[in-house]
C-alpha cells in the first residue's frame, strides 16, 4: 500500500475510484458532472492524495485549494474509500500524509462538511482535531413539488443579468456567509455555468440570484432587507424555476440559524432534506 499525490493520475482513474467508492450513495454523478464539481470547488491534483494497492486507487481525498474569507484553506471536495478497504483507517492515513504538503504550500486551515447523521465520520474528524464551525441545512425538491405564488410588485422594477464582480453591495444583502462551494471564488471558477440575475428599481440593485441551470443548484440568493416580504424573492425564484434544466432544485448549505431562508423555502413547499456540520482544523 502506497500513498501519493494525484498530480500524475488521470481523471479517468480518479472517476473510476469515485464511482466505486460512492456506488451506494443516494446522489450519483456522471463523469462530466464530477469534473465540473471538482473544478468549481478548486480541485488541485498536486495537493490531493490517494492510497494505492498496487495500481488500484482504493482511498482518496480530493482537495480544493483557495482563499476562504481571507485565510488560505484546503477544502475536502471528495473523500472516499472502496468498500473492501473500509475500516482500515486509510482515509485518516491519507489525510495525515497530506498535512506536511499542505503546510508547505502555505495552507493555514482545513475545511470540510459532513452529514450530521454520519456519526462515524463525525467521530473520526473530531478525533483528528476538527471542530464544528457551523451547521447547515440542505434542501432538494422535484420541480413538480415546488409551489411559488407571485404577487405584483407595487414599484417599478427591471430583471436583468448581472456581473457579480461589478456589484460590491451583494454581501450587504446576506444573512450569513456562503459556504466554500457557494462562495464567489467557487462561482468564478465555473462562471460560464451560472445564470446571475439581479432585480433593480430605479437603477438600484435590490436582490439577486446565482443559479446553475444544468444541476438545478441555487448557489446564492439574497434580497436587500428594505425590500423583503414584497414579492422580490418570489419573482427571482420564479426566474430560476423557468431557467432550470434539471429535474429538481437543490439548495446546499443554508445556515441552520437563518430562519428567514428556511421559512422562505418552506413557503415554496421545500423542506430540509438533512443537516451538515461545517468543520475546521487549524494547520498552524
Amino acid at each position: 500500500m502506497k500513498i501519493k499525490s494525484l498530480a500524475h493520475i488521470s481523471f479517468d482513474k480518479l472517476f473510476d475510484a469515485f464511482q466505486k467508492a460512492f456506488a451506494d450513495y443516494e446522489v450519483q454523478f456522471d463523469q462530466k458532472e464530477h469534473w465540473e464539481m471538482l473544478k468549481r470547488r478548486g480541485f488541485d491534483p498536486e495537493l490531493s492524495f490517494a492510497a494505492f494497492d498496487g495500481d488500484d486507487m482504493v482511498s482518496f481525498t480530493c482537495n480544493g485549494i483557495g482563499d476562504f474569507y481571507g485565510v488560505p484553506t484546503a477544502y475536502d471536495t471528495g473523500t472516499g474509500t472502496l468498500k473492501d478497504y473500509r475500516g482500515k483507517g486509510l482515509a485518516t492515513q491519507v489525510f495525515e500524509y497530506s498535512i506536511p504538503y499542505l503546510k508547505e504550500a502555505g495552507i493555514r486551515e482545513y475545511l470540510l462538511e459532513v452529514l450530521q447523521h454520519n456519526q462515524g465520520a463525525v467521530s473520526v474528524y473530531t478525533k483528528i482535531g476538527f471542530e464544528v464551525a457551523g451547521e447547515f441545512y440542505y434542501f432538494r425538491a422535484k420541480n413538480d413539488q415546488v409551489k411559488n405564488s407571485l404577487k405584483k410588485l407595487d414599484f417599478p422594477y427591471v430583471l436583468k443579468s448581472i456581473n457579480l464582480n461589478q456589484h460590491n453591495e451583494l454581501s450587504t444583502f446576506w444573512d450569513f456567509k456562503p459556504s466554500w462551494q457557494n462562495s464567489f471564488d467557487s462561482v468564478n471558477r465555473s462562471l460560464a455555468n451560472f445564470k446571475c440575475t439581479g432585480i433593480f428599481t430605479e437603477d438600484k440593485l435590490i436582490g439577486y440570484t446565482v443559479f446553475e441551470p444544468a444541476s438545478g443548484d441555487i448557489t446564492q440568493m439574497a434580497v436587500d432587507r428594505q425590500f423583503r416580504r414584497k414579492g422580490v424573492g418570489s419573482l427571482l425564484f420564479q426566474e430560476m424555476i423557468g431557467a432550470n434544466k434539471h429535474h429538481s432544485l437543490k439548495i446546499i448549505n443554508t445556515d441552520i440559524q437563518c430562519d428567514s431562508v428556511t421559512a422562505f423555502l418552506k413557503s415554496k413547499n421545500i423542506e430540509p432534506t438533512g443537516r451538515q456540520f461545517e468543520m475546521i482544523k487549524s494547520l498552524i
